[in-house]
């Protein structure tokens, strides 16, 4: 797994192409070659870019499922609603389909920001709202979801 690190802003054009920052298309060179797919976020207004072999990853777990189960198979269809093979051109530039920039309301002025292993890709306005923090309490949410964990000698805590 590939850590991706990072918050840019950056333009889309009127064709809905935008330009990858230079440090981030740096820490994503080994993928280049491979491509990567685009989809909609699960749980926010933005989309999720993931390098192809994490995309393949994914994948594995999600073959997994058993498709005779109703819920399984109506995940993996809302899951894979709108994917899209995409690449990042010789000039750095990633072309979002309409679809997908009408479903995360990007236009104009972006943040493709690290999630790990993936880029999310922001409509400015919509991301700034995601991270107010009076909306959130982030040391609240952090103790709630990291609170419980037991690192080993190599971990954060």
């Amino acid at each position: 797994m590939n850590t991706i690190v990072g918050t840019y802003e950056c333009k889309a054009d009127s064709k809905g192409r935008l330009m990858m920052p230079v440090s981030l298309k740096n820490q994503l060179a080994a993928s280049l070659q491979d491509g990567f797919v685009l989809k909609r976020s699960v749980f926010q207004q933005c989309l999720e870019l993931y390098p192809m072999s994490e995309w393949n990853l994914m994948m594995q777990k999600i073959n997994k499922l058993n498709r005779f189960v109703k819920k399984n198979n109506d995940f993996i269809r809302r899951f894979t609603a709108g994917v899209r093979v995409v690449e990042i051109d010789a000039t750095g530039r990633l072309l979002v389909p309409k679809d997908l920039a009408f479903f995360a309301s990007i236009s104009k002025d972006i943040v493709l920001s690290s999630a790990v292993n993936i880029i999310e890709i922001w409509d400015k306005e919509l991301y700034e709202k995601a991270i107010d923090d009076s909306v959130v309490d982030f040391a609240d949410l952090a103790e709630d979801v990291m609170g419980d964990l037991n690192f080993d000698e190599n971990g954060i805590s």
